[in-house]
Parts: structure tokens; sequence; C-alpha cells
């Protein structure tokens, strides 16, 4: 039996990958170990799935001047010696590292025990994180073809992203359902990550009059941004947040309004549905998701409306330009590989071990 190491964590996006690998993984028979931070969103998540959790100490990692910077560095460095240990006690035959600043002490700890490593950067450009483990990992998959010339030595490799199997188990007649729909009309979904978009929020239900008369719309609108006056309208369903419902909205929806987090657009990649992507400001940013959605829009999958373009009108005009060109960008979707990233990512391991 193989033993791996998951590691990442700091945010879902982290972490969410590691999930989706983990089915296949225990299909295989894969010994499977996380290492991670005492405190992060990484832990609940993953003992869920009954995989031994082991925690180091971490620090934050930043480009920018801090006060928090001086104890971080101690604080990252006993992770680091933490990480060897913990690292060479697992014996693993290969570490995969989704990112974070949890993750660098882990793979420093794997290439001191001679162990592989395999990473995985989710944006077009590499985070902080993934530049400061690249030189230590024998290949870096990527979400984005274009983020391999930015992984020096040849190691990058584009594989797309692992996608959660429960994403493909959804029902339409159940979604539409749980929304209190019929299959008279289309279905938009919109979603603004998990803490929703007010910005987003605000223009779509200024914009309800006009879409309802051409589609059905469920809401993902994010914690405290539910508007209540808005409970009856037929046609028209919000949640403030959905888990295992998740699946089935996906299924019942035609076309999706979304930010551009490089997870949940290869989500839409993955479940061949067309979006409108309405990336985050770079005036709120890194530019990642500018990036991400631009990139999307050049090979067809997505069309891409940025925030200071958008008014009422603007969204009501793209709505309907992605409606008339919905079967161009599915045919685009189905022609790539990157729909299959699980699989691709499953292989870049198992070929590290050998």
């Amino acid at each position: 039996m193989k033993t791996i190491i998951l590691t990442g964590g700091g945010t879902a996006g982290h972490v969410t990958p590691n999930l989706a690998i983990i089915p296949y993984l225990k299909e295989e028979g894969w010994d499977i170990k996380y290492i991670g931070s005492e405190n992060g969103i990484e832990r609940s998540l993953i003992e869920k799935e009954g995989i031994p959790y082991y925690s180091i100490s971490t620090g934050k990692l930043r480009r920018y001047m801090s006060k928090e910077n001086i104890k971080d560095i101690f604080r990252v460095a006993k992770g680091i010696a933490e990480a060897r240990k913990l690292v060479k006690k697992l014996d693993a035959d290969v570490v995969f590292s989704k990112g974070g600043f949890v993750a660098v002490p882990v793979v420093l700890g794997a290439k001191a025990n001679g162990i592989p490593v395999v990473c995985h950067e989710s944006d077009i450009t590499p985070g902080l994180a993934n530049k400061i483990a690249a030189p230590f990992a024998k290949k870096v998959c990527t979400t984005f073809p274009e983020t391999v010339k930015y992984i020096k030595g040849g190691k990058g490799i584009n594989t797309g992203t692992p996608i959660r199997d429960m994403l493909f188990e959804g029902n339409k007649e159940e979604g539409l359902a749980l929304c209190g729909f019929d299959s008279e009309k289309p279905v938009i979904m919109m979603m603004g990550g998990s803490l929703g978009s007010v910005k987003i929020n605000n223009c779509l239900r200024k914009d309800l009059d006009v879409l309802l008369e051409k589609f059905q719309v469920v809401h993902l609108c994010g914690k405290g941004n539910k508007d209540e006056s808005l409970d009856r309208r037929k046609g028209y369903k919000q949640f403030e947040y959905v888990s295992e419902e998740l699946p089935h909205i996906f299924a019942a929806a035609d076309l999706i309004i979304s930010r551009a987090g490089s997870n949940s657009i290869s989500e839409f990649l993955a479940l061949k549905k067309p979006s409108l992507l309405i990336p985050l400001s770079a005036k709120a940013s890194r530019g990642d998701q500018i990036l991400n959605a631009e990139s999307f829009r050049k090979q067809g999958f997505s069309m891409v409306l940025t925030e200071e373009d958008m008014t009422e009108e603007s969204l009501i005009a793209s709505v309907n330009e992605i409606w008339e060109k919905k079967e161009e960008l599915i045919e685009n979707m189905n022609k790539s590989i990157l729909s299959k990233g699980t699989e691709e990512v499953m292989k870049v391991i198992k070929n590290a071990v050998k």
C-alpha cells in the first residue's frame, strides 16, 4: 500500500481539490494522511472525510512589510522542523500540495526526506506559497495553460483542477423542485462566492423584471444578503448558502452568472455550464480573477463582463448574448481535456511515485 500526504490550507480553495482526489485515492487503496494548521478551515473539512489529520505550526506568508512578519518567521521555522520529523514518521511515498501558507513547511520537510512532491496552482500567476515550493517539487500541475510558462525547469504541466464527484450526482428535477421552478423556462444560477457579491446581487435584483420574462433565477446571494421582500416572487429563489443541495441546483441551471474564482469556474467547465463571469475588481484583489476570466473567454468557455462595466443594461445584454452562444460554448467545453482535472492530476501523482 502506498502512502500519500496531502497538504494545503488557509482557505477552502486550498482544500477543495484535495477533497476531490480523496475518493480516487481510497478506491485505489492509498493510505492517506493530511498535514495542516492547528485551527485552519482545512481541519474540519478533512476530519469529516475520516482522514488522519496532523497539525504543525504555521505563519502567514506576506509580500508586504508587517510587524507580524518577525513573529511568523519563527512560526514558519518551527513548522518546518515539525514537518520534517512528521513526514519522516509517516513514511510517505509522495506529497501532494495544494498551496497556502501551511503547505510550504510540508514541502520543505518532504524534500529533506527525499520524498517526491507534486504541487497544484489554481490561479494563472503562482501564489507566494507555490513560488517558494515549486523549486522543491517534481511537477507543478496548473489549472490554466498560461501558468505553465511561470513554472521554471520544465516542471509545469497543465492538468486542470480536480473536481468533487458529488457535483456530477445532481438531479435536475430535484433542483427545480428545491427552487419551486417548472421546466417551462430556462434557469439562471447566480453565485458570488461563499460570501456573495453585494454589487452583483443588487444589479441582478434590479434586472429581475426583465430577466423573469425569459428565465427563472436561482440566486446564491451569500450570508446576510437575502432580500425577504422578494421571497414570494414567482420564478425567483434565493439562498444564502447551499451545501448538499448544490449538485441538484447545478443540474437545474442552464446558465451561470458568477465571480471568477479558479475552483468555481473549473466546476462550471467540468459540468459544461455556460457562464457569464464578472471578476472581482483589481481594486479589491491582486487581479487573479480578471486573468482567470480572460483565460476562459479566450478558450471559448465563458463570456466576461467587468465589474466597472456592469450596469443594469449591460448585464441584460450579456445574458442575452451568452444565451444565444450557449451551444458554441458547450461544444468548446466538451473538447477540453481540462474538464478531466481529477484524472489528469492523479496521473501526475502516480508518475511521481514511479
